[in-house]
């Protein structure tokens, strides 16, 4: 993927980019110097970060598994879509167990719009937006996010690695029951986000990534305050919590990804289901 291509938005390759970032701690290419540098910086205030976004990616691909081979659901609706993996990405989960599945890609960077629209969008079934999380009305009206999601019928909204983008202890919960409103009854929500029960590291690498990188971040969260985005959702077992733990494919999966978060700093969540 290059950015130098036309059509993708001119940038600051000075400035990190919290989706550039994520791209190098996962191990992917569209990084540079900038995010590189600022990755280190935050590993050494927080070291767990780096198997905290493995985990929230592995739990991502296993949530949607789960929810499209078990709990049948046929549309997905993705926030805070990001840099496309190299493979494995929503739609590719979701239509491996039913080919008709469809997804719609949501993000506000222009470049991660850009390469949306790029390498994901494949036929009539996926598209990829480029909108605000924080109004959500402007999405699902959306002709194309209408072209490709009937909310009458149940749906899953992927809220994974996200909200922490958004400020403030209140902010996230009524973007949640926004979206959550717009849903049908029986659709699924995945929600989690960086979370740590001391407040230090919370305080910590909120103001690292709000005075480092580009676009804005709003806070680490206590767990509690990431629990009570659920508040209209029943829980799907195992429950909420390091998302590691989420219906691990194997005992070997926290080894794999570098071993679990741990107690510093955790990516947190689980899967819900509207009544």
């Amino acid at each position: 993927m290059d950015r130098t291509q036309p059509g993708f938005p001119t940038l600051d390759l000075n400035v990190p980019s919290v989706a550039r970032m994520y791209d190098y701690l996962l191990g992917g290419k569209d990084h540079y110097a900038a995010d590189r540098l600022a990755c280190a910086e935050l590993l050494g205030l927080a070291p767990g970060i780096r198997a905290a976004v493995l985990h929230q990616r592995r739990f991502l691909e296993r949530a949607v598994r789960h929810l499209a081979a078990e709990a049948g659901v046929r549309q997905f609706i993705v926030f805070g879509a990001g840099i496309p993996a190299r493979h494995n990405n929503v739609h590719e989960i979701a239509q491996e167990a039913e080919p008709r599945a469809r997804v719609v890609y949501v993000d506000n960077d222009p470049v991660v719009a850009a390469f949306g629209r790029k390498y994901l969008e494949r036929g009539e079934r996926v598209a990829a937006l480029r909108a605000d999380l924080r109004r959500p009305g402007e999405v699902f009206a959306h002709p194309r996010f209408r072209e490709r999601i009937d909310v009458e019928l149940p749906a899953a909204v992927l809220l994974v690695s996200v909200l922490h983008c958004l400020p403030g202890p209140e902010g996230p919960r009524e973007v949640v029951d926004a979206l959550l409103d717009r849903l049908a009854p029986g659709s699924f929500a995945a929600i989690s986000q960086l979370a740590s029960a001391r407040e230090r590291t919370r305080e910590r690498v909120t103001r690292f990534m709000r005075e480092t990188a580009a676009e804005g971040f709003g806070d680490v969260r206590a767990p509690e305050e990431v629990a009570a985005f659920f508040g209209r959702l029943r829980v799907l077992p195992p429950g909420l919590g390091d998302v590691a733990g989420w219906r691990p494919d194997s005992d070997l999966l926290p080894r794999q990804c570098g071993g679990r978060s741990g107690e510093d700093l955790v990516e947190f969540g689980g899967v819900g289901r509207l009544p």
